[in-house]
């Protein structure tokens, strides 16, 4: 006698591996947001005064320009001044070619600043055409190791300040440039 047994076996069904694939991936992406969260790092940005732009976000990109060349000259500056006991005139730093005073194509097309020295401690850039760049101040301080202190002014018909001390600069319109290091290096555009 052939007694045929017949077993029906369902197939597995995919519903509770789907489900349990779910609830892993869920845990791994709250894990992760916990992990960010716990070691992220609130942004402390500095404040800057009124009287005070970012070298970085506030400037156009032919102030950024003349902002660096300045920031570079400055140490020829320094050694000129220490071997001549005075500062270098405008009109030698450009036949040196020193940038920004060079008067050269990249000079015409970032605002073809006028340079003049302000007594002994000072050097100003009256731009050409303050829509393209400001005009700027560069003060030269007595120590060799000082960070640079450079002032931006995008007014019209500028004249060279009467004294040289933050609180007329600022009081003349003029904002000084600050430059910020912090994490964010890109460049951000205010619209």
């Amino acid at each position: 006698m052939n007694n045929a047994t017949t077993q029906v076996i369902r197939p597995a069904g995919a519903g509770h591996e789907t489900l349990y694939v779910l609830l892993l991936c869920l845990v791994i992406v709250l894990v992760a947001g916990a992990v960010v969260a716990w070691h992220g790092k609130a942004e402390d940005t500095p404040h800057l005064a009124s009287n005070q732009l970012d070298a970085r976000r506030d400037l156009s990109a032919a102030e950024q320009g003349i902002y660096a060349d300045l920031r570079v000259t400055l140490d020829e500056i320094r050694l000129l001044r220490e071997d001549q006991h005075t500062l270098p005139a405008p009109q030698a730093l450009a036949e040196e070619g020193f940038a920004p005073f060079a008067q050269d194509a990249s000079s015409v097309s970032r605002g073809g600043h006028a340079w003049q020295q302000l007594e002994d401690r000072a050097y100003i850039g009256a731009s050409a055409n303050p829509s393209v760049a400001g005009s700027f101040l560069m003060r030269i301080s007595e120590a060799s190791d000082a960070a640079p202190d450079i002032w931006l002014n995008r007014g019209n018909g500028l004249t060279a300040p009467t004294a040289l001390d933050d609180s007329t600069l600022s009081a003349a319109g003029w904002q000084q440039i600050v430059a910020q290091f912090d994490a964010g290096v890109t460049r951000q555009h205010r619209h």
